[in-house]
């Protein structure tokens, strides 16, 4: 129950898509989502449902849905679930309102997978250790997290003061190291602009 005293968000994510000040949305699946799937994604998530925690808007949870995955997108904004679900529908995807740092909302639940892409670096740095821990909570034994990860939001001259925040691929495996064994991190090819050599792409199985 420790991490429910520290779930605040920095940024009113409620307001910020009421007001439509939300310049993380793009409109489109990330290129390294669909730049994963031309790669080939190994084996894992069509085992069961995949989790796309802080999915907004949803457009890379129907970019998965569209590929045949059953997956679970998840935010704690209300306006943004309530707007996920009114887009078209591309599959079996499926849009909640919860925290994904309540116990309550984590119990008996299970994901085949987690799809990542600008939860980690959006939540405040001491929320980081307990974004691991969830995933490891989350995905079961054999599943795969697969995402990307921005590591550099704010340039070298920059304070990181976010959201977004600055990390490193040291920190990210570090954190997962508990749970799951890396299989393969690379940076994307494909990015949106502006972005480019900033972020990196990542594979790791849950540990059985």
């Amino acid at each position: 129950m420790g991490w429910l005293l520290h779930v605040l968000p920095v940024t009113d994510w409620e307001k910020q898509y009421q007001t439509g000040e939300t310049p993380w949305d793009k409109g489109q699946p990330a290129p390294p989502l669909l730049e994963l799937f031309d790669r080939g994604l190994p084996a894992g998530w069509e085992k069961g449902a995949v989790l796309a925690p802080g999915c907004g808007l949803g457009h890379d949870v129907r970019e998965i849905a569209r590929r045949g995955y059953q997956v679970v997108g998840v935010d704690i904004s209300p306006t943004a679930v309530e707007r996920a679900r009114q887009l078209p529908a591309a599959g079996t995807e499926n849009f909640e309102l919860g925290n994904l740092f309540d116990p309550a909302w984590q119990a008996g639940r299970k994901f085949s997978g987690w799809w990542e892409h600008t939860c980690f670096c959006a939540i405040p740095p001491d929320l980081r250790a307990a974004y691991a821990e969830a995933a490891g909570n989350l995905v079961e034994k054999d599943g795969l997290l697969a995402g990307v990860f921005y590591l550099t939001p704010n340039g070298p001259c920059e304070e990181n003061v976010g959201p977004p925040f600055n990390t490193s691929i040291e920190e990210i495996e570090g954190l997962l190291a508990s749970w799951f064994e890396k299989i393969d991190g690379w940076v994307p090819s494909c990015c949106y602009p502006g972005r480019e050599g900033q972020e990196w792409l990542a594979l790791f199985r849950r540990r059985a």
